[in-house]
């Protein structure tokens, strides 16, 4: 990552409560794993934690919030894996921009497009939610770029 861009978090830091933020994603999808290695690259600050969709831990929450278990098509962020109350998560592009808000810098600038209406960012998101792997091909499981990112996953 540019230089520049990694100072950035100093003008809009990243959130440092005790909240354990968590985002689930399609694990096979590749564009997914692009987003997923990005948002690792810029948390310098090690906030968000990652699982699949398909993993036990996933699928254990989105059972107990009453959330589709076989809808790959969309993320769920969850903005306090610790607590887990009922309805205290995000889909879709709600909860791209909830995760992006967590770790700070440009990518809470990102996050300013939650004042875009939803029914406009998730037909968009739907759009490309359809086409992401013949765009973007499966994920191939391979070894992480930084091996200590490995302890950000609840499941991998």
């Amino acid at each position: 990552m540019p230089r520049s861009l990694s100072k950035s978090s100093r003008w809009l830091p990243p959130r440092c409560d005790a909240r354990q933020p968590v985002l689930l994603y399609d694990g096979t999808c590749g564009l997914c794993q692009r987003i997923v290695h990005r948002l690792l690259r810029a948390d310098s600050a090690g906030r968000l934690r990652f699982a699949p969709l398909q993993s036990a831990p996933a699928q254990a929450y989105l059972r107990a919030q009453g959330l589709p278990t076989q809808d790959f098509d969309s993320l769920v962020f969850v903005s306090d894996w610790n607590t887990q109350a009922p309805g205290a998560y995000q889909l879709r592009t709600d909860g791209a921009l909830g995760a992006a808000d967590e770790i700070g810098g440009i990518w809470r600038v990102w996050a300013a497009l939650r004042y875009v209406p939803r029914f406009l960012r998730d037909g968009l998101y739907r759009l490309i939610a359809r086409w992401r792997k013949v765009l973007f091909g499966e994920y191939r499981p391979a070894p992480l770029p930084d091996p200590s990112w490995e302890r950000r996953f609840l499941a991998r």
